[in-house]
């Protein structure tokens, strides 16, 4: 048992799969930290487009 206990322990066939799943899911993390932070400020950007155009829009006509 003991000898199974040391190969166990040095054995790392398993370690770069964890290491490319915890990446990934670092990567996907930043993608839809990002992709919210650029959605709800162009909605914002849109939003007051469109009240400036339609306050020069008033003053036109």
């Amino acid at each position: 048992m003991l000898n199974f206990i040391k190969n166990f322990r040095a054995d790392e066939d398993g370690a770069v799969t964890v290491d490319w799943v915890v990446l990934t899911a670092a990567v996907v993390a930043m993608a839809i930290g990002a992709y919210t932070t650029i959605k709800d400020n162009s909605d914002n950007m849109i939003s007051a487009a469109g009240n400036a155009i339609a306050s020069e829009q008033g003053n036109l006509f």
